[in-house]
């Protein structure tokens, strides 16, 4: 039985999702969006029936949201507002993603095309992989990451929370990289990052630090 979706933030990311989801022929109730301008248009097809607010009052039990919110601190703010109503977040996979053996994924987390997720790995709550980004065995993503697309991790890398990883990073083999960091577009990190960093270049060096 497949299942029954809104959509959270009309968006570029939001036409990703609908794309992904209409690719796997689930069904896509409608958009919801915080600009109160968006409210009753449509957008990718679909209505924008509101904001939080409509959200919660149209949802039933057995539907599924997907944050498109490309922004992490925003998107676990939401997710926090709507795991206090008891509402229910789906998985987003597209079609053509390569998926190993042994890999969780957390609920809310969405995989674009042309993704590579090897075996062994655990991906939380609220993930980003974006299109043709590459994740190796044994790796450990936490809640809200976003890997953006065409970055590429090795083997055993743990990356924390909140964390972004830019367009065409690559991350080495057996890295830790700490909570709420900016990895820079196309940066090479070849050593451990502790939280609150922003570091970029080839090899990745540390640029200032991150807001809390």
């Amino acid at each position: 039985m497949k299942n029954k979706f809104f959509i959270y933030g009309a968006s570029g990311h939001g036409k990703v999702i609908a794309d992904i989801l209409e690719k796997r022929e689930e069904k896509i109730i409608a958009f919801v969006d915080d600009d109160k301008s968006k409210w009753n248009t449509k957008y990718f097809g679909y209505k924008i029936i509101g904001g939080l607010d409509k959200l919660i009052e149209l949802y039933k039990n057995g539907d599924k949201v997907i944050l498109a919110i490309g922004e992490n601190k925003t998107r676990k703010l939401i997710a926090e507002k709507l795991n206090e109503k008891n509402i229910s977040f789906g998985i987003a996979i597209h079609p053509s993603a390569q998926i190993g053996r042994n890999v969780f994924i957390g609920e809310g987390t969405v995989i674009m095309a042309n993704v590579a997720v090897n075996s062994d790995t655990f991906i939380g709550m609220h993930c980003i992989l974006n299109t043709s980004s590459s994740i190796d065995h044994d790796n450990n993503i936490r809640n809200y990451v976003h890997i953006s697309p065409g970055a590429n991790l090795g083997g055993i890398v743990n990356v924390g929370e909140l964390t972004w990883i830019g367009s065409g990073a690559s991350i080495k083999n057996g890295i830790n990289i700490g909570r709420n960091n900016i990895i820079g577009a196309g940066s090479v990190v070849i050593k451990d990052i502790k939280d609150n960093c922003i570091f970029v270049g080839n090899p990745a060096k540390l640029l200032k630090k991150n807001k809390n």
